[in-house]
């Protein structure tokens, strides 16, 4: 512990935090865009049409079932030859890009049964209600029941959201210079990985920890308002 060097740590920093601001971005973008994909999905698997109850069925369980690791590479190789064959031209996408999308398309599945379960946990008697006061179908849902689906599932989501960005450390797989891809490279270079791993085990931790203290505080406000 003696051969600790704080000073690899200290002028290391900025490449570092550019690192944990990339993962961050892509916490936020999967968490916004997976949300609202994952509503959306929730719908459909609620609604009386089979072939929607079919797709959101399929999405969910398809993504549910891979190893997110080999979704990320699936995407990192696979949607440049997409783009190709659709545009006709050559669309290198690179491995920070393809992030965004990866673990938006992905967690989509994940935030779409927690929805569905936040959509289910409102009463159909709000629904009726909803019906009574003279609103349409999209209406009720838009502002009767999903609001308060919302409200019920927050920590849930929430929660979701802490292990999404614990699972963004997966780009390294690809070359992505994430908070983990950043101490990886200063640790290949310099031959530091007890400083660099460990000071990524210690914000991970505070982080995660300080975000897993505000969820549960936010579970007790909202068990006082029911």
């Amino acid at each position: 512990m003696s051969d600790f060097d704080f000073s690899v740590i200290i002028e290391n920093w900025g490449f570092l935090a550019q690192g944990l601001r990339y993962t961050v971005q892509v916490t936020l973008t999967a968490m916004l865009g997976g949300i609202l994909i994952g509503t959306v999905l929730a719908l459909m698997r609620l609604s009386s049409i089979m072939p929607l109850q079919w797709f959101a069925a399929g999405y969910v369980n398809i993504f549910r079932s891979l190893p997110l690791v080999q979704v990320i590479l699936a995407f990192y190789l696979i949607l440049p030859m997409v783009l190709q064959m659709v545009t006709g031209e050559p669309m290198p996408i690179g491995a920070a890009n393809s992030a965004y999308f990866t673990f938006t398309v992905f967690e989509a599945a994940y935030y779409s049964e927690i929805m569905r379960s936040g959509i289910q946990s409102v009463p159909r008697g709000q629904v009726a209600a909803g019906y009574a006061m003279g609103f349409t179908y999209g209406q009720t849902m838009r502002l009767v029941v999903l609001p308060q689906a919302f409200r019920n599932m927050l920590p849930v989501l929430l929660t979701q959201t802490i292990i999404l960005f614990q699972d963004v450390s997966l780009v390294y797989a690809i070359g992505a210079t994430d908070f983990f891809g950043a101490a990886d490279k200063i640790t290949q270079r310099d031959l530091r990985p007890v400083e660099m791993y460990t000071t990524v085990a210690v914000v991970y931790f505070v982080i995660c920890f300080a975000l897993s203290r505000l969820v549960k505080r936010l579970q007790s406000r909202i068990a006082i308002v029911r």
